[in-house]
């Protein structure tokens, strides 16, 4: 093991002459996302993908994104694997973008004509859910632009993957500016990179609100960019069934474990036909018990049809990618994961609370 670990290290520090010596290597690595910068003078037909039920960055990427190359005269559709939020519709181009789930002949016709793929804000081809073969089986060129941790990279031909960065929004600034094209930047790409920006860093108040993301935002002001419309359309934008749902959850559904400063909400199919909850509409319902005094752990258990749904965030020094990986088939962001369970509601938060009991140590 220690061997296979020490090879790999020098192949990739050795990429270049390894691939001259070795061409059979090629296709293990996953070349910079720079490189792509040259090409993308000449026009070519363009799919781009995000995770399942997308939220506002991955759709903000992925429109930031189609509206960019468009400009500079490529054939580009958006696909998303699953529905999305109707808080996101307000997006220009969100009208246009394909649901693989509904519309799966075009959607696969599409995906077939594509000469590049980008994969934005997601890793691996499983976080696509239906999409997860026909992705794999594509023979096209992959481009992967992402911020979790562990990426897949042997599936990708072309790619960046940073978890330093606040979001998938801010590395598609980034790609516009470090490839020479600030000047592409209008109203519909700042509206959609502000939009993701703010919701993956909590409007700024999470640690991944680096300097560099306040820098971003002034630019995008300087242009012109008015937040207060893209605010207000994030989170001024919902029914009132969904606030009476999210009353009632945290009044019935919400335990404390002062403890262990962890906060368990499970959330019934019931619940969610009770107050027609739509896709979306649990949206930052994890962020309130948060607020809680001491709170270092909140995780949020929604039951599905397919499967029962996790949410983590941490506070302090808690690490919840560790924690959904090693408990719940997930992973993400330190401070913020996601995961799954097969087993039932009851089930799964019972396997939580023995989960929660055997961090004491790291949550107290």
């Amino acid at each position: 093991m220690v061997y296979s670990v020490l090879f790999r290290k020098y192949l990739t520090e050795n990429r270049n002459r390894n691939q001259e010596v070795f061409p059979y290597l090629r296709s293990h690595f996953m070349k910079p996302l720079s490189e792509i910068f040259p090409l993308l003078k000449q026009s070519r037909t363009i799919a781009i993908t995000t995770h399942q039920k997308p939220d506002a960055d991955a759709m903000g990427a992925s429109l930031s994104l189609k509206h960019f190359l468009t400009q500079l005269g490529h054939k580009v559709t958006v696909i998303s694997p699953t529905n999305w939020a109707s808080w996101v519709n307000w997006m220009q181009g969100c009208e246009e973008v394909l649901d693989f789930e509904s519309d799966k002949l075009k959607a696969e016709t599409v995906l077939n004509k594509a000469e590049w793929l980008f994969c934005l804000d997601f890793n691996v081809f499983n976080r696509t859910k239906g999409m997860t073969e026909k992705l794999r089986q594509l023979s096209c060129t992959k481009i992967l632009i992402d911020h979790h941790k562990e990426p897949d990279t042997d599936s990708f031909d072309y790619g960046k993957s940073d978890i330093t960065k606040s979001s998938t929004c801010e590395m598609i600034y980034d790609l516009i500016i470090e490839s020479g094209n600030g000047d592409k930047i209008n109203e519909a790409i700042s509206e959609c990179i502000y939009a993701g920006v703010v919701g993956d860093t909590g409007s700024f108040r999470f640690p991944s609100a680096h300097s560099g993301v306040h820098t971003l935002v002034a630019d995008l002001k300087s242009r012109g960019f008015n937040h207060a419309k893209v605010h207000e359309a994030l989170y001024d934008n919902f029914l009132e069934n969904r606030l009476r749902f999210i009353g009632f959850v945290l009044l019935n559904r919400m335990e404390v474990f002062y403890d262990y400063n962890t906060v368990l909400i499970t959330v019934s199919k019931s619940d969610l036909l009770r107050f027609e909850i739509k896709t979306g509409d649990t949206e930052g319902l994890i962020n309130f018990p948060q607020t809680i005094k001491g709170i270092k752990l909140v995780a949020v258990v929604i039951d599905r049809d397919e499967e029962r749904k996790w949410s983590f965030r941490s506070k302090g020094d808690f690490d919840c990618n560790a924690f959904a990986r090693k408990y719940f088939e997930g992973g993400g962001h330190f401070a913020a994961s996601g995961g799954r369970s097969s087993d039932s509601l009851e089930v799964t938060a019972k396997k939580f609370i023995q989960a929660m009991k055997e961090n004491k140590s790291q949550l107290q």
